[in-house]
């Protein structure tokens, strides 16, 4: 049972999970279980390590892994003393971690030694003379040979504890301290800092877990990376609030996934909807028996309605449920009411959790009427105070708590809330606005198309034109002219992809989603060229 209100910090979250549920299984990472009493305990040993290295109350760390235990045991251990992590997916490389490192003030990382290749320790030896303020460089596998002079993530665990000292860190913790950032995708500029506090970690945390209604019984495969909201706080927060069990998926391949599933039957699929899709499709999902699913959450991205209607249908004893957050929401902020209707389902996004707020602003800076089109603000639940390190808040933060997402979108009179997709996504074609978003959901019900990202693009006559890439499913021969065609006949016709790109793969940021920046960059280069 989800606790009536939100813990004041991590630190109490983890000692609260542990008293209340002790020796049952918190984590599964491979083949070892972890209960909430073993992490509790290691770690206090690996923040009594963290002291011994001269860390201290507000000071930040740096954090390149997978999703494995080390990770969590660290997570804990630092925002248990108060100093928070930074959260450095293993996809960055060099200009987006030394910039991370720099703007956040990073005093130390931990890290992977390599990830799929990638020398992880050689690029750090790069950068240091680049990022002054790094003290530390600490490898959190084991290593073949230990660094000279650098303590391993396993002799900082062996720290005997000192309780004293362990007590006396933890008091000057308090709700408002920061305790994670997390960077954004730089889908504009350079990449900002969201500064994510232990209170609005736990708020967003805590109201998912109360609308999922969260259970000790629970059963989560995690693939949602810990170094953004998908795994921290949709995943681990939450199911460490209402007691279940995370199996930590380290990267996410349908195979392993669905063999994961076979051994330890889930309760609750959750996922941005390539995993979804990418999952269905797999063979071996054929023959699967999901019956154990009492819920289907799948948010990141927007999700059309072709993908919802085949996670029913393959999983009818469940609940599906769509789910929309943010960085600067600390998490989760929109849901699907578990009473919501069909169409209400394959329409839109949810309505806010009850503990925030929402309202729709027009380009003109008023408030929309009901069905009125303008960007999403949002206020309470997790959002959170900034950003941190050399990132303005005036884009996105107001003096008055509300939060613009650059999302656009409607709210109906019941305050169920359509997504229109990103501000800048929307482009003018021939003086009409047309919401990527909506085609895109068109796209997707073709039976031969797996993924779809729709851009606008400059022309000399319309002044923008749509341009919508497809990746095919694996044996079908999908054409331009086949998906002009298709939606021809079910949207207006200034609506109609100009252009379709059909290719191998798209790109994708670190959460998952598909990178429309990195769409448009190509796109600007092309033209470019071009010319």
């Amino acid at each position: 049972m989800v606790p009536t209100q939100p813990p004041a910090t991590i630190g109490a979250a983890l000692q609260q999970a542990s008293e209340r549920w002790d020796k049952r299984t918190a984590y599964l990472c491979g083949d070892h279980a972890y209960s909430f009493a073993e992490v509790e305990a290691a770690s206090a040993r690996l923040a009594c390590g963290l002291l011994g290295l001269g860390l201290r109350h507000g000071d930040r760390i740096g954090l390149i892994g997978l999703n494995q235990i080390e990770w969590l045991q660290l997570f804990f251990a630092a925002t248990r003393i108060g100093v928070a992590v930074v959260g450095l997916s293993v996809r960055y490389r060099d200009n987006e971690i030394e910039h991370m490192v720099n703007d956040s003030g990073a005093r130390a990382i931990f890290t992977v030694p390599q990830a799929e290749g990638f020398d992880f320790l050689g690029m750090l030896a790069r950068l240091l003379p680049r990022m002054p303020g790094l003290r530390h460089v600490i490898p959190i596998d084991a290593m073949p040979e230990p660094l000279p002079g650098v303590p391993g993530l396993a002799q900082l665990l062996d720290t005997p504890p000192d309780r004293a000292a362990l007590q006396a860190a933890e008091a000057r913790v308090a709700p408002d301290d920061l305790a994670m950032v997390i960077y954004t995708s730089g889908t504009t500029g350079r990449p900002k800092g969201a500064g994510l506090s232990h209170r609005s970690l736990l708020a967003s945390a805590w109201a998912q877990a109360r609308h999922t209604r969260a259970n000790e019984h629970d059963h989560v495969q995690l693939a949602l990376p810990f170094n953004h909201v998908g795994g921290i706080t949709c995943g681990v927060l939450s199911y460490l609030l209402g007691g279940g069990t995370c199996e930590l998926v380290p990267v996410f391949k349908a195979d392993t996934v669905l063999a994961m599933m076979r051994r330890h039957p889930p309760t609750i699929f959750s996922g941005v909807p390539t995993m979804a899709t990418l999952l269905l499709m797999h063979p071996d999902a054929a023959g699967m028996d999901f019956s154990s699913v009492r819920l289907v959450i799948v948010g990141g991205a927007t999700v059309d309605a072709a993908l919802l209607e085949k996670l029913q249908a393959r999983m009818p004893q469940a609940a599906v449920m769509n789910l929309y957050g943010l960085s600067e929401a600390s998490g989760a902020i929109v849901m699907t009411p578990w009473e919501a209707a069909h169409e209400d389902l394959m329409s839109s996004i949810g309505r806010v959790f009850d503990t925030a707020e929402v309202r729709v602003v027009t380009p003109a800076g008023d408030i929309a009427a009901p069905g009125e089109i303008g960007e999403l603000c949002f206020r309470g639940a997790g959002v959170c105070a900034g950003y941190i390190g050399g990132a303005g808040n005036a884009d996105a933060f107001g003096a008055d708590g509300w939060l613009r997402s650059g999302d656009l979108g409607c709210v109906d009179a019941r305050g169920y809330i359509e997504l229109k997709g990103r501000k800048k996504d929307m482009y003018i074609q021939g003086g009409f606005n047309v919401y990527p978003a909506e085609i895109e959901g068109v796209i997707a019900r073709h039976p031969d198309v797996m993924l779809v990202a729709g851009i606008g693009v400059p022309d000399p006559v319309l002044g923008e034109i749509g341009r919508y890439y497809i990746v095919p499913r694996p044996g079908s021969e999908v054409t331009e002219q086949e998906i002009r065609a298709y939606c021809a006949s079910r949207l207006a016709d200034y609506k109609v992809p100009r252009q379709v790109v059909v290719r191998a793969s798209l790109p994708m940021t670190p959460a998952g989603k598909i990178h429309k920046a990195a769409l448009r960059e190509e796109s600007a280069a092309d033209a470019r060229a071009a010319r």
